[in-house]
C-alpha cells in the first residue's frame, strides 16, 4: 500500500476517531479498541517488504515472535481489501492488496516514552522491567551459530552509507565522525573476537527482542514489552549486552542516566552477564553501536519525502542520537586505554 491508500482506508473505518502513527517501515492505525499495523512496501539493507507475499510472511512472523513477551495483545493477521469504492480491513470484499497485524490497543498514556517525558517512570517500573527481561534472556533460545565479528563490522559500517547526509547536515565534522567511529569499531571487534565467541558458548547470545526501547514498552501492572524485530533474524540474535545497551541508551536520551544505571544494577543481580573488564568494554561498544543504529534510522526518517509527520521533530531526534554517538565513541576509547595501558 501507499500513503494515498492509507488515507482512503482511514476514511472507510467506521469509528469515531482514528490516529495514524508512521515509522520508516510501518504504519500503525489506532482505533478505539484495536490497532492495525501495516508494513510499508520498502527495502533497506536490513529488510525487504516490497512484495505482498513478504509482507504477509513477516506479519505472521511478527505475531508468532511477540507472543514470547506479551499475552493477549497480538490477535492475528487480517487481509486488507480493495474494491471499486473502498479499502477495508478484514471485510471480504474485493482484492487483497495487503495484510495487517491486528492488536489490542494499549492505553497510550502508559507507553513508557510518554511517561519518561512526564517524569512518571519510577524505580519500581525499572525493577519490573529488569525482572521481566532478565527472566526472558535466561530462558531464551541460544542461536546455533556464534556471532561473526566480520558481520558485526558490516552491521556497524552500514552507517557509513549515511555519511554524506551527515556532511550535508553537520558539515565535514559530521562525516568524519562517522568514518572515525567505523575505524574504531572495526579495530575493537577484531581485537575482541575471542571473547565475543566465548560469550556465545556461555549462553549470553540469545534469540532476543532486538528493538528494546521505551516506545516498545507499556507500563501496566506488569510491563508489556512488544514489537520485537521479526524481519531479520540476525538483528534479533544478539548478545544480551546489546539489548541492555539499547535500553540504557534510550533512557539516557530522555536524560534518565540514573534510571539506566539503576536498571543495569537490578538486571545484573538477577542475571549476571558482565563477568570481566572485557565484558564491560563490550557493553560500551554496544552503546556506541546502538546509538549509530538509531542515528541511521532517524536520518532515514528525516530525509524521507514520503513521511507526512513532523520533520522538525525527526531532526531533533537525529541531533540527540548524534550527541550520544559521539559521547559513547569517546568513552569507549577512554575506557579501553585505561584497561590496556
Amino acid at each position: 500500500m501507499q500513503i494515498a491508500e492509507i488515507r482512503q482506508l482511514l476514511q472507510s473505518l467506521h469509528v469515531s476517531e482514528t490516529e495514524l502513527i508512521e515509522t520508516h517501515i510501518s504504519w500503525v492505525i489506532l482505533l478505539d479498541t484495536y490497532a492495525y499495523k501495516l508494513k510499508r512496501p520498502v527495502r533497506f539493507s536490513f529488510l525487504d517488504f516490497t512484495t505482498l507475499d513478504l509482507r504477509h510472511q513477516y506479519c505472521m512472523r511478527e505475531v508468532e515472535l511477540n507472543q514470547r513477551l506479551t499475552e493477549g495483545i497480538y490477535l492475528g493477521v487480517v487481509p486488507v481489501y480493495k474494491s471499486s469504492d473502498a479499502i477495508t480491513i478484514g471485510e471480504s470484499k474485493g482484492e487483497i492488496i495487503d495484510y495487517a497485524v491486528k492488536m489490542r490497543r494499549m492505553p497510550q498514556d502508559r507507553q513508557m516514552d510518554m511517561m519518561l517525558r512526564k517524569n512518571q517512570v519510577s524505580k519500581r517500573h525499572i525493577e519490573q522491567i529488569a525482572e521481566r527481561l532478565s527472566a526472558f534472556h535466561a530462558s531464551a533460545k541460544v542461536p546455533s551459530q556464534p556471532p561473526d565479528p566480520d558481520v558485526m563490522v558490516a552491521d556497524f559500517t552500514d552507517l557509513g552509507n549515511y555519511a554524506a547526509v551527515m556532511r550535508s547536515r553537520y558539515g565535514a565534522s559530521g562525516e568524519q565522525s562517522i568514518k572515525d567511529a567505523i575505524i574504531q569499531a572495526t579495530d575493537f571487534l577484531h581485537s575482541h573476537t575471542a571473547r565475543i565467541r566465548e560469550r556465545h558458548a556461555l549462553g549470553f547470545v540469545v534469540d532476543g527482542h532486538g528493538d528494546l526501547h521505551s516506545k516498545n514498552i507499556f507500563l501496566l501492572d506488569k510491563p508489556v514489552i512488544f514489537d520485537c524485530i521479526e524481519f531479520n533474524d540476525h538483528l534479533r540474535h544478539v548478545d544480551v549486552l546489546d539489548e541492555l545497551a539499547f535500553f540504557c541508551l534510550d533512557l539516557e536520551l530522555y536524560g534518565k542516566k540514573d534510571l539506566a544505571l539503576y536498571f543495569l544494577e537490578h538486571y545484573l543481580v538477577r542475571y549476571p552477564c558482565i563477568l570481566t573488564d572485557e565484558d564491560r568494554l563490550l557493553f560500551r561498544y554496544f552503546l556506541l553501536y546502538r546509538a549509530g543504529v538509531k542515528l541511521k534510522i532517524n536520518l532515514i526518517k528525516a530525509t524521507d519525502p514520503s513521511q507526512i509527520l513532523d520533520r522538525q521533530l525527526r531532526w531533533e531526534n537525529v541531533n540527540g542520537y548524534y550527541k550520544l554517538f559521539e559521547q559513547y565513541r569517546d568513552l569507549l576509547k577512554k575506557e579501553a586505554q585505561s584497561i590496556y595501558h
